[in-house]
């Protein structure tokens, strides 16, 4: 179950709606079965800067997403935040990598201290001690000294704090550009392709 092409993706109510649908997108382009998950504070953000409005039922979310991403309903499943039953909720079921994007720094919060209120903080905790891998994209500035700490808790435990600072390296041309930045760092981390943007010291990718 761990070996698979199966991934947990999760967003929470910090700015950054534009980040985890390029993710999104470029998961399904692969291949990869997302499991997602979205709080309440999400789908305002969603609706905010994206201006997509994101059914609170499950099941009419995950169809909307299927037809926006153009993909089966098979390679796109939504769980409710209480939906304890669902594949992530266990050890014995979840995906063996999880990505929190955009990471709201109260979810970083509860994340770091055990906290189980919700899917998506069960979902991290049980990556966690199966020993996966969790990524978190927290946006926020500036951070207080509870958020370093937070973060530092995180980094120490294993969980990867991939704060969404996109850099201008790959000289970028558009808000795309630097969305595209961020996502493919996401994609290396999880050690799957991408083309989004050119290796420091290389020339554009094709």
């Amino acid at each position: 179950m761990k070996n698979d092409n199966r991934i947990t993706v999760a967003i929470t109510g910090a700015s950054g709606a534009p980040y985890v649908l390029r993710l999104l997108q470029c998961l399904l382009d692969q291949d990869q079965q997302v499991l997602l998950l979205i709080s309440s504070a999400a789908r305002v953000v969603l609706a905010t800067e994206q201006n997509m409005q994101i059914p609170a039922a499950p099941e009419k979310a995950a169809s909307m997403l299927c037809e926006h991403f153009s993909v089966d309903a098979e390679k796109l499943k939504v769980y409710g935040k209480e939906e304890w039953f669902s594949p992530v909720a266990s050890g014995s079921a979840a995906p063996a990598k999880m990505v929190v994007c955009p990471c709201s720094t109260s979810t970083l919060s509860a994340i770091a201290h055990g906290s189980s209120n919700t899917l998506i903080e069960r979902a991290a905790d049980v990556v966690m001690k199966e020993r996966g891998q969790l990524i978190l994209v927290p946006r926020e500035s500036p951070l207080s000294t509870i958020h370093l700490q937070n973060m530092l808790q995180l980094s120490q435990q294993g969980v990867t704090i991939m704060p969404a600072a996109p850099g201008f390296y790959h000289q970028p041309e558009s808000i795309d550009d630097l969305i595209d930045f961020m996502v493919a760092r996401i994609l290396d981390h999880l050690g799957l392709e991408q083309r989004l943007v050119s290796r420091w010291g290389y020339g554009k990718e094709s």
